[in-house]
């Protein structure tokens, strides 16, 4: 995963110890708290985080979470592997406020960044923005989850080299960045556990793996790259 940290460390400075979901949680303002002050619905929702299973191509650990986003957070982020290959890579924030928060509609968020190389032609398609977001919903409703006020982007970009980097291909990447809220069940927690192995789908699906399982028919997916990023 050093890889992995490395591409998405931006934005990591000033964040809580990497155990802080059980140990401790810090508010707003910075200010820790002892485990036996962390809401029971958050622990148990990152207990659920814990507890999923999840495909083996998909590497996955625990980060320190950003501050000041939400009273209490919980960070993962995750490579597709196959065999020495990075396929793509992401970041999984799980945020809880139990006051609520207004636009979220609910006292839990998750928010997410994707990210994966393409081919120029793939990344040329003009319709692809429009693609990449529905695997986003088509991953969670795959699996019959429901949530709530969805938004983000899906950002392409290319890259040329010269000079003495000229030998170089060109090379082009797609990023989705995205949050929604989970509904929470009669018990205050949503299922984290099953969001995580959607987003993981979704992760394999911009990675160009075959999906793991019966999925929805009406998401396109995305071929297999040519020159995946060595790790």
């Amino acid at each position: 995963m050093a890889a992995a940290q490395g591409r998405l460390s931006d934005g990591a400075g000033g964040m809580d110890d990497a155990k802080g979901a059980k140990k401790e949680a810090k508010d707003g303002d910075g200010n820790a708290g002892r485990a036996d002050q962390v809401p029971l619905p958050f622990r148990a929702a990152v207990d659920a985080l814990r507890a999923a299973r999840l495909r083996p191509q998909v590497e996955i650990d625990q980060v320190p979470p950003p501050q000041r986003l939400a009273p209490y957070a919980y960070a993962l982020e995750a490579t597709v592997v196959d065999g020495e290959q990075d396929l793509a890579d992401g970041r999984l924030v799980l945020l809880h406020d139990p006051a609520g928060h207004d636009a979220w509609r609910g006292t839990f968020r998750l928010v997410t960044l994707v990210r994966a190389e393409l081919e120029p032609e793939m990344a040329a398609d003009p319709l692809l923005p429009e693609v990449c977001w529905s695997w986003l919903t088509g991953a969670l409703q795959a699996r019959g989850l429901t949530y709530g006020e969805p938004s983000g982007t899906v950002t392409r970009a290319g890259s040329h080299y010269f000079g003495g980097l000229s030998a170089r291909p060109p090379a082009s990447q797609i990023e989705i960045r995205a949050s929604w809220t989970p509904r929470e069940s009669l018990g205050g927690v949503p299922d984290t556990g099953a969001h995580l192995a959607s987003w993981c789908d979704l992760l394999a699906q911009v990675a160009g793996l075959p999906p793991a399982g019966p999925g929805d028919a009406s998401v396109v997916t995305l071929p297999q790259r040519r020159d995946p990023q060595s790790r």
